[in-house]
């Protein structure tokens, strides 16, 4: 609803479309703003997931940044995939900089990516709702270049939004869906990284636009999302010898104990924002 009533005060006309149609059905987002595009007079058709200038806007500014930002010590590039624009333009700068740099891609329940990446199969069976935004598709995008891609991991809904929270609630970053879910992607992919690693986050969105949902409490609950009751403890859920030592949880809220200097002892992850803001680091 938040990007919905940000729109029309900006004066447009939104028109909400299905999402459990398939691509090519009429009633379908694509092929409404396709016809949009064709129907208005002076009107520009973005088509953000086949327009090349997608991955070329982040080949041309992202991806420097990210290089001169770390004086070229990046090792691990990890960033939400949905158009491929930033994966694919980032990836293939910094590959031509250092081939040895990992790109990884964070995916979720219900979309395609993961599977065609690793099969090249496109399994129809992969496909079917999930609440996560900004992430994976039921498409293949023109603008993912699965042969920059290294690898994927999948997220789930439960974890995408509990991790939104997280950021919020411990670190001060109010992001969107998608950043949530690349922080716990992160953590699945840690035993990737070792001692002598930078790790490069991306996260995308603000949170401004999930206050109905994802930072409310009510919804949460409503989509079986919510953890409660939880007692306090200690979850041995990283590996300690490379100093990943711990989540922690408290009853009806939210501590994360592993927190950019904890990871920092080991690795240093530092976080950027496509805007160009560096929102934190640990070194």
């Amino acid at each position: 609803k938040e990007k919905v009533d940000v729109l029309k005060a900006m004066g447009a006309e939104v028109i909400v479309c299905p999402t459990d149609v398939a691509p090519d059905d009429p009633r379908s987002y694509y092929s409404v703003s396709k016809r949009l595009g064709e129907e208005t007079p002076n009107s520009w058709y973005v088509n953000q997931y086949d327009n090349p200038s997608n991955a070329v806007a982040h080949y041309e500014s992202t991806g420097p940044e990210i290089w001169k930002q770390t004086d070229g010590k990046v090792t691990h590039f990890v960033v939400g995939v949905g158009t491929g624009g930033t994966i694919s333009g980032v990836g293939k700068y910094l590959k031509e900089q250092n081939p040895n740099i990992k790109v990884w891609g964070i995916d979720t329940y219900g979309s395609v990516f993961k599977k065609y990446h690793e099969t090249g199969i496109f399994d129809e069976k992969e496909i079917y709702p999930y609440v996560t935004e900004g992430i994976g598709e039921d498409i293949l995008p023109e603008n993912v270049d699965f042969s920059i891609i290294d690898g994927f991991t999948k997220v789930t809904d439960k974890d995408a939004a509990i991790y939104t929270q997280l950021l919020a609630k411990t670190e001060g970053m109010f992001l969107g869906n998608s950043a949530g879910a690349a922080m716990k992607g992160l953590l699945q992919l840690k035993e990737h990284f070792n001692e002598d690693d930078v790790v490069v986050v991306l996260f995308h969105d603000h949170g401004s636009r999930y206050v109905g949902k994802m930072f409310n409490d009510d919804w949460m609950r409503k989509m079986g999302l919510y953890r409660i009751d939880l007692p306090l403890k200690t979850l041995k859920t990283l590996d300690e010898n490379r100093g990943f030592s711990y989540l922690a949880l408290k009853a009806n809220s939210y501590e994360l104990g592993l927190r950019f200097k904890a990871l920092s002892r080991t690795t240093r992850v530092l976080c950027v924002l496509s805007l160009g803001r560096t929102l934190g680091h640990a070194r």
